[in-house]
């Protein structure tokens, strides 16, 4: 990797961690597409719903960045990717100002959101930003005591999922608790792989992790199981579509090929390869599903 100056626009990239973004899009796509298929798609709070997302993303990445590195948790045997902060690319005092602003943009983007939708949003707005610190940071950080799973099918899920489809139709249906489910499932492969690869920095780090109290063949099979059940659950999807089918049988082949190559890495660095095939996986997902849940049952497969 090249010199990087500290506090530069390239080291603020990095940090950002682009990467992720692709977590933060999964769910407004499928949200969007549910608005689309009864006939309520609207492009601005779509579009504002996926810029904020984005944003409450990095504004995480930021917080656990910083707070990690105060922690003393990224130590120099971390095999995820390098953090800003550990390395020195930007200082504890400029990420928490960049921390600050990115929040700030982000609530003045989605208070744009009640032109389209009730003062509810707030409260859902402000949620977001609690746990992005909480998950990481306050009294009781909510990552290191094994909360992290369930907070990822919340806010990676229901939360966005339900709310991209609400700011345009109004409403929920069974068929947004499904998704919201399928997607945050999805979502929540990325944090095991990410938590099976650093079980043992985490238990000498004091981050007790399912996989860390549960040990490494839970959190393969925990892998395995969360992905099957995120396939099936398409099935529940009405109308259910031949496109649907087909949708969860290519998901379900490609996920089970993913976890046997994980199973067989075990640990090390390697496993970021893996962490890079689950996300193909999560994005084919959504993309395909969102097709399927939009113009299935024009889809002639």
């Amino acid at each position: 990797m090249k010199e990087i100056k500290p506090n530069s626009l390239y080291a603020w990239m990095l940090a950002a961690r682009p990467k992720t973004l692709a977590g933060a899009a999964t769910p407004v796509i499928i949200g969007t597409a549910l608005a689309y298929s009864v006939g309520q798609f609207q492009w601005i709070p779509a579009l504002i719903c996926l810029l904020f997302a984005s944003l409450m993303q990095i504004a995480a990445n930021f917080i656990n960045d910083l707070f990690d590195y105060l922690k003393g948790t990224d130590r120099e045997d971390r095999l995820g990717p390098e953090r800003a902060c550990a390395q020195g690319w930007i200082s504890a005092k400029a990420m928490k100002a960049g921390i600050v602003v990115v929040i700030v943009i982000a609530c003045l983007l989605g208070c744009s959101l009640l032109l389209y939708a009730g003062w509810e949003l707030i409260i859902v707005g402000l949620l977001c930003v609690i746990f992005a610190f909480f998950y990481t940071t306050g009294p009781y950080p909510l990552s290191y005591h094994g909360w992290g799973d369930l907070l990822v099918i919340i806010f990676f899920g229901f939360v966005p999922v339900g709310g991209t489809y609400y700011v345009q139709a109004l409403g929920w249906s069974p068929n947004v608790t499904i998704a919201s489910l399928i997607c945050g499932l999805a979502v929540e492969t990325l944090l095991i792989v990410n938590n099976y690869r650093d079980r043992v920095e985490d238990k000498l780090s004091g981050k007790k992790t399912l996989i860390v109290r549960f040990g490494a063949e839970f959190g393969s099979y925990l892998y395995l199981l969360v992905g099957i059940i995120a396939g099936l659950l398409c099935l529940l999807l009405t109308p259910r579509t031949t496109s649907i089918v087909a949708v969860m049988l290519i998901y379900l082949v490609l996920h089970i090929s993913t976890w046997r190559k994980m199973v067989k890495i075990n640990s090390g660095k390697k496993l970021n390869s893996i962490l890079g095939e689950s996300s193909r996986n999560m994005l084919l997902l959504s993309i395909l599903l969102s097709l399927a849940i939009a113009f299935g049952e024009y889809i002639n497969l």
